[in-house]
């Protein structure tokens, strides 16, 4: 059939030359789209790491979303204002105030236990333990033994020394006598002289032996008189050997009386420190002995607490049966495991029940404050420092943390300088575990 005119036919030479044509035309089109595709695909990578910073960097700065809190187990306070009475409070043990410690004064060995421990009262002279000595025993025999022979020698020499006396008294006698009889002679011979019924000279001679036997009478009395004195003196030197004797036994037989150990006062018997065959030196403590009816409350206050506690200052006991009024008298020079021993001296009765080593709650008065701002004190928080405590907004559904400034302290209230008001209600629980949290939702 022939082709239409105009129109030429396409042979197969000119087919592949536009088929070529085409190929050639395709290869930069192809080129341009797939770089587009990069580009496109480098735009959507930039983007989506953009994103996801973005995000990130907000998701950073989020604050934590408010945590719930159940207000049922939570302690709550209110902020007031008015007088406030300072106090420390110390857990402390009744204790005597009178306490009798025993010990022995020489070496010895426990013979026998008479009494134990016990809640039966003892009487001050009342055997408690029985000691041995063999030593002292056989010491405290010769003593005895010396002090009978120096007694006895100081009887002898009475016997001797008045024997001697009675001799000299004899002899005095005997001078007087003579002289009485040479006194008479001379007279009847002065007289018969007189009368010329004798010589001159024979009168002198009676005269001159009566003057003799005055004169040794004289010597006989203050010889007695010498000899009173001396007798005196012999007696007086035996008696102070008697008495040094005497004054051995004594010690010697206290001693040994000693070995009998006694509790020395009236009260209870607390404790015995020893066993019996054991042998126990010079000074040890073998016993305590307290009155029970002298008590005194020993508390221990935390140190922290002690700069304002004097001695004078009133204070309460608690015995768990009866609350006891008192007065301090002592505080310990130093601490000990953090607490400092004070003693407490009981002003009123003892309830019933009191005894010694009896657990007691003591409170110690400090002063009382006329007008300040306090609250219940928290869990935490020291006197003098700043604490983040959360105050509950008015409609009771959240908190907010505030820093509050405390003052001074007592038991259970705490004095407010700053960061609260008066009315202002708090939780004075334990939030540790929300302090990151600046605000909490309470249910």
């Amino acid at each position: 059939m022939d082709a239409p005119r105009g129109t030429e036919l396409a042979t197969p030479r000119s087919i592949k030359t536009t088929e070529r044509s085409g190929a050639n035309m395709d290869v930069p089109r192809g080129r341009e789209v797939a770089r587009r595709r990069l580009i496109k695909r480098i735009v959507w990578i930039s983007i989506a790491v953009l994103a996801i910073g973005g995000a990130t960097i907000a998701l950073a700065r989020l604050k934590p979303a408010a945590p719930s809190v159940d207000m049922s187990g939570q302690y709550p306070g209110s902020v007031k204002r008015g007088p406030m009475e300072r106090q420390v409070r110390g857990l402390g043990r009744l204790t005597p105030k009178d306490i009798h410690w025993i010990a022995n004064t020489k070496d010895a060995r426990v013979a026998e236990i008479v009494r134990r421990p016990s809640l039966v009262p003892v009487k001050a002279n009342d055997v408690i333990l029985v000691l041995a000595d063999p030593d002292l025993s056989l010491d405290a025999e010769k003593a005895e033994w010396t002090l009978k022979q120096e007694e006895s020698n100081l009887d002898s020499l009475k016997v001797k020394l008045e024997s001697d006396k009675l001799d000299q008294r004899s002899t005095l006698a005997t001078l007087e006598s003579q002289y009485t009889q040479a006194k008479l002679t001379a007279d009847r011979d002065l007289e018969l002289t007189r009368l010329n019924l004798k010589s001159d000279l024979e009168s002198k001679l009676s005269v001159d032996s009566a003057k003799q036997f005055e004169n040794r009478v004289a010597l006989q009395k203050e010889r007695l008189q010498i000899g009173d004195e001396s007798i005196k003196a012999q007696i007086e030197s035996q008696k102070v050997v008697v008495e040094s004797a005497r004054a051995a036994y004594d010690v010697k037989r206290q001693q040994v009386e000693q070995l009998k150990v006694r509790a020395g006062i009236d009260g209870l018997l607390q404790e015995v420190n020893v066993e019996e065959g054991q042998r126990v030196p010079a000074g040890t403590t073998l016993a305590k002995v307290a009155d029970p009816a002298k008590l005194k409350a020993v508390l221990q206050i935390a140190e922290t607490q002690m700069k304002d506690v004097r001695v004078g200052m009133d204070a309460t006991v608690d015995t768990r049966n009866g609350i006891i009024p008192g007065r301090v008298i002592r505080i310990d020079p130093a601490a000990l495991n953090g607490t400092v021993g004070v003693d407490v001296e009981l002003m009123g009765p003892l309830p019933q029940g009191s005894r010694a080593e009896l657990s007691v709650d003591g409170v110690i008065e400090l002063e009382r404050l006329a007008d300040v701002v306090y609250m219940d004190r928290p869990v935490s928080g020291e006197p003098g420092s700043t604490i983040g405590i959360f105050k509950i907004d008015p409609d009771g559904k959240g908190a907010t943390r505030v820093n509050v400034k405390l003052g001074r302290a007592s038991v259970n209230t705490i004095e407010v300088l700053d960061g609260l008001k008066v009315g202002d209600r708090v939780i004075l629980s334990d939030m540790s575990q929300y302090d990151a949290y600046p605000r909490i939702r309470l249910n």
